[in-house]
């Protein structure tokens, strides 16, 4: 059933422990109907009520793109959490209805790759579970480098073993076996490369593919939160209509306007789809997005209000 905001209502039917600290996470819609179908990579927001108000976050969708039935989530206990993976693992029990949105896609398999590189750290293994599935199905070229700490940590490693054995490589750095950018190296000509987990991981990863000469057509990347605040510095975000609002360092731009009752538009709320791109007025933006290109950065002519920042005291953009 689709409600007013446009969401659907959805119920956990099942929750399995992957590994101490991952939890699997199955839901069907509570009108019993069919699911929206969703393609390879495909992600959804959930939304849960808690004391402080709605939390929202997004997850991979783990199962098969062909499964309309029920859609599943593996969700990490996070060591500084703000409230969605606490909420599922101390809160959520089965028969719960909860709230999703559609289903969104900005991590897709590409359809020119010759061959897929699967690069993963911890609980980034979880959008290349659907589009294994996939590739599976169609017989396409394809392999994954899989880093955890140990092999406790490593979600989903059994189901790994037995339906890729040929394609899996595992990493455990407690056997002192980590994986490097090395694996870029040496593969077939047409090879797509794409990498999600830790923001560090992921972008230094993501940096050696360019320099071993990848086309940046060929890299893809999956970033699961927005870029760290605690180094972030406040500023006064002016409007068109001569408003000011104060951006304190441990919030965002878009939630501050949000919050402030703007009618922003926004979507990934990481950086990646451009949803929220404002045209910048006066003033500097730091760009952390992974959005626009290097030159529309260096322009300074917009910003993504949902991860980017100042560099100046105040910042004048066309919005209002």
């Amino acid at each position: 059933m689709v409600n007013q905001d446009n969401r659907l209502d959805v119920k956990i039917i099942a929750i399995s422990n992957e590994t101490s600290t991952i939890k699997r996470f199955t839901f069907v819609q509570a009108d019993n109907e069919q699911l929206p179908a969703f393609s390879a990579g495909s992600h959804i927001m959930l939304y849960m009520k808690d004391r402080g108000g709605e939390l929202e976050r997004r997850y991979s969708l783990v199962g098969s793109p062909e499964c309309r039935d029920n859609y599943q989530i593996a969700v990490k206990l996070q060591d500084r959490s703000t409230g969605g993976s606490i909420f599922l693992h101390s809160k959520a029990e089965i028969g719960d209805v909860l709230q999703i949105c559609f289903p969104k896609n900005y991590f897709p398999l590409s359809f020119r790759a010759r061959h897929h590189l699967f690069c993963a750290a911890g609980i980034g293994i979880t959008p290349f579970l659907s589009m294994m599935q996939e590739l599976k199905e169609q017989g396409g070229s394809f392999e994954l480098h899989y880093s955890a700490k140990t092999r406790d940590d490593c979600a989903f490693h059994s189901f790994l073993v037995q339906e890729y054995p040929g394609q899996t490589h595992f990493y455990f750095s407690d056997q002192g076996n980590r994986m490097d950018t090395s694996i870029l190296l040496d593969q077939y000509i047409g090879t797509h490369v794409y990498l999600c987990g830790p923001n560090r991981f992921t972008t230094s990863f993501s940096r050696a593919a360019t320099s071993y000469g990848y086309p940046s057509a060929s890299i893809h990347h999956e970033y699961f939160s927005s870029p760290d605040l605690s180094s972030s510095l406040p500023f006064l975000l002016e409007l068109a209509n001569g408003s000011f609002l104060s951006v304190p360092a441990e919030k965002t731009t878009l939630d501050v306007l949000l919050e402030a009752g703007y009618p922003a538009p926004y979507s990934c709320k990481v950086g990646r789809c451009g949803t929220c791109e404002l045209p910048i007025l006066k003033g500097k933006a730091h760009h952390l997005d992974f959005f626009l290109t290097t030159k529309q950065k260096e322009s300074q002519v917009s910003f993504l209000p949902c991860v980017s920042r100042s560099k100046t005291e105040i910042l004048k953009i066309g919005f209002s």
